[in-house]
């Protein structure tokens, strides 16, 4: 039988960037595990194609479209989402963009370090802060999750901006943590490696870097996005009741090798 704290039935996870990637993952591993899922995507096919993946695991979902830079668009999207699910348990702000392989950090131009940053960091303010005033006022605490990167705490050469905007979000995270723990809610980052994604997959495509970079990882593989669905369930569920404020490593021990 399983742990009964990870049995979340009752609850409501909204992942931004559910339609695919890692965020599909992570809402396909919660809708597993019982909870209600909210994806929010801009790509409507995307979007059902989530929902039809969704479907067999017999939880209520439902998509929204929604420009996660946009703080109108994030104020109203989430009181959308509420009307139809009546809360939000956990919030995993997990939609991002990479950026576009300059030359180098002198070449990177404010139009490109303001489009990473737009999506990558203001985007998570903004969604993050819409869910912890829903928690604080609805009360019973709750789950705030950054999908941050690798990027964070290694030398991201010519993605500068990519790296700056992951970097903030453990800051960020951290100090959730620490101001709303008063009322039950915990704060985490993610950290994932080399995820087999959309985003990823003209850089997985070249034989050099496949060459290059696979071996420097202790798991030998790529991950995936099923990789991520524990960890979602073990973020929202009771049994991370006691755990706030982490930088979650998942990345086939990339970073330590």
């Amino acid at each position: 039988m399983p742990h009964p704290a990870f049995n979340l039935t009752g609850k409501t996870a909204l992942i931004t960037g559910g339609n695919g990637g890692i965020g599909l993952g992570m809402a396909e591993g919660l809708a597993m595990a019982g909870a209600d899922i909210a994806i929010w995507g801009t790509n409507e096919a995307k979007n059902e194609a989530a929902l039809a993946q969704l479907a067999r695991h017999g939880t209520r979902t439902a998509a929204f479209s929604c420009d996660v830079g946009d703080e109108a668009a994030v104020i109203a999207t989430f009181a959308q989402t509420v009307a139809q699910f009546g809360r939000v348990d956990g919030c995993f702000a997990n939609a991002g963009v990479g950026g576009r392989g300059t030359p180098s950090f002198g070449e990177i131009s404010l139009e490109e370090w303001h489009r990473v940053l737009r999506v990558n960091l203001d985007a998570v303010f903004l969604t993050l802060r819409e869910a912890a005033r829903h928690m604080v006022a609805r009360g019973g605490g709750g789950a705030l999750v950054a999908t941050s990167s690798t990027a964070a705490i290694m030398g991201a050469a010519r993605n500068e901006h990519y790296g700056a905007s992951k970097g903030a979000l453990l800051s960020m995270t951290r100090a959730l943590a620490v101001e709303y723990a008063r009322h039950g809610i915990r704060a985490h980052s993610i950290l994932p490696g080399w995820v087999e994604t959309e985003m990823t997959a003209d850089a997985f495509a070249s034989e050099r870097f496949a060459n290059n970079v696979k071996p420097r990882i202790p798991m030998r593989r790529w991950g995936q996005p099923a990789d991520f669905g524990g960890i979602a369930v073990y973020l929202l569920s009771d049994a991370s009741s006691w755990h706030t404020g982490g930088d979650l490593l998942i990345d086939g021990g990339y970073t330590i090798f």
